[in-house]
């Protein structure tokens, strides 16, 4: 019998569960060719525990966990713990075939669409916000005395994201208590997702290691802000050049940028599905709440659903090498490679369909008459995750994106989440999900 440290062999389920099974590290190489056993009924789980019933799976069926051996990641055990050690699996049939539940193959399949339909390749990063779940009072909100407070924690979490692969670029207080926010470099395709869930699984062991406890549950107050995943993505042709890029049209978006952002915003009621699938997310997607209040394009405003980021001048910066969209309307509940891919798939339906370019919001949507507040979709998203998943059944276009076994595997599991809500007070649905995520 082997004996030593375990490495997790693991995946990111429809709640954005990461779940596994583990193996002595001596044990690794011959699992990286065969995987692991798994079970589809796996896929049912609820974040809440059960089992969604009915769910298309039932009791019967085998799958494996299929490592991808460029995601291994190993932090910390230096100091007589064990390390966190794991790899990222693909879920595939048990002759090696792509699952079509897959997040993973979601993602991949949507990738490969982007380069069969435009040349080009997709850059993207998740930037999340978290708090620590501490009694203490807060310092103030962005203040250097907040980050100050949160040390070791903060050196220790930044270090262990380096050692993990992650390219953390900056660690600093937000607005709610004990809320931080670590944006990381952005990372070509299905590594932009894999980074996202590497970074919540570091986070949660660097705050275990000390004694505190880590949620990006979207919620933990109704009376705070919450905690959202900003979505930056490019599109970069062979030759790395932007695809979204014109210097010649408005904000510097090219015709096929409009389009691709169009896309999205169309389908935005069915993403909220998909990117904010909780039953505390729609309650942060509101107006003034510094989320996604409008379904619309910005430059400056952090109200909208979509926002092209400031192209900074200063030391020489490259407008073109700059310009991307950041997707706002997200949080850690969605699954990431589910939310990348459908975010993806819908920007590529307004390409094949040449939507013409939004209009740009350049100001508060809280100024705008009410002819403008229908105008840029003030208030426009789903207010429940009951609204979300109504939103998904009527798009027929996304649905078709999922397939049918996903599509009802992944409504199985939310409905269950709707009933287990039913009746529960939104606070105490807040406290339930930040022991969660």
């Amino acid at each position: 019998m082997s004996s030593g440290e375990l490495v997790a062999l693991v995946c990111c389920d429809l709640g954005s569960i990461v779940r596994g099974r583990s193996v002595f590290s001596s044990e690794l190489e011959e699992h990286l060719e065969t995987g692991v056993g798994w079970a589809p009924a796996n896929h049912a789980l609820t974040p809440l525990g059960p089992v969604a019933e009915p769910n298309p799976f039932g009791a019967t069926g085998d799958l494996r966990l299929l490592p991808d051996p460029a995601t291994r990641v190993r932090v910390g055990g230096s100091t007589g713990e064990s390390a966190l050690e794991l790899l990222l699996c693909d879920i595939v049939e048990i002759d090696g075939k792509p699952w079509s539940c897959c997040p993973r193959s979601f993602l991949r399949d949507a990738l490969a669409a982007v380069e069969s339909l435009l040349g080009g390749r997709v850059m993207a990063s998740f930037e999340h916000e978290f708090q620590l779940l501490l009694d203490t009072p807060a310092a103030l909100p962005f203040s250097l005395e907040a980050q100050r407070r949160s040390e070791p924690f903060a050196t220790r979490v930044m270090n262990a994201l380096v050692e993990a692969g992650v390219e953390p670029e900056r660690f600093f207080p937000e607005y709610a208590p004990h809320q931080f926010e670590i944006p990381v470099a952005a990372a070509e395709g299905l590594a932009s997702a894999d980074r996202s869930v590497v970074l919540r699984e570091v986070v949660r062991e660097i705050a275990r290691g000390l004694d505190m406890r880590a949620s990006f549950v979207p919620l933990r107050d109704p009376g705070e802000a919450g905690n959202g995943v900003h979505i930056h993505l490019s599109l970069l042709d062979a030759g790395g050049r932007s695809l979204l890029y014109d210097d010649a049209r408005p904000a510097g978006l090219s015709e096929l940028g409009g389009s691709f952002a169009a896309g999205i915003l169309r389908h935005a009621r069915a993403l909220s599905a998909l990117t904010a699938p909780s039953p505390v997310s729609g309650a942060r997607l509101r107006p003034h709440r510094w989320s996604a209040g409008a379904v619309c394009l910005a430059q400056q405003s952090r109200e909208a659903l979509l926002r092209i980021p400031p192209l900074v001048s200063l030391g020489g910066g490259d407008p073109a090498s700059q310009l991307h969209l950041e997707y706002r309307g997200a949080d850690a509940s969605a699954n990431p490679y589910l939310a990348l891919g459908a975010i993806l798939r819908a920007g590529l339906a307004g390409v094949s369909e040449r939507l013409p370019a939004p209009s740009i919001l350049e100001r508060d949507p809280a100024e705008l008459d009410d002819a403008g507040a229908e105008r840029f979709g003030v208030g426009a998203l789903p207010e429940s995750l009951a609204d979300a998943l109504e939103a998904l059944e009527q798009d027929d276009l996304v649905r078709e994106w999922m397939g049918s076994l996903l599509y009802d595997a992944y409504t199985s599991v939310k409905r269950a989440e709707l009933a287990a809500a039913e009746g529960v007070h939104l606070e105490e649905s807040c406290r339930r999900y930040a022991a969660i995520y």
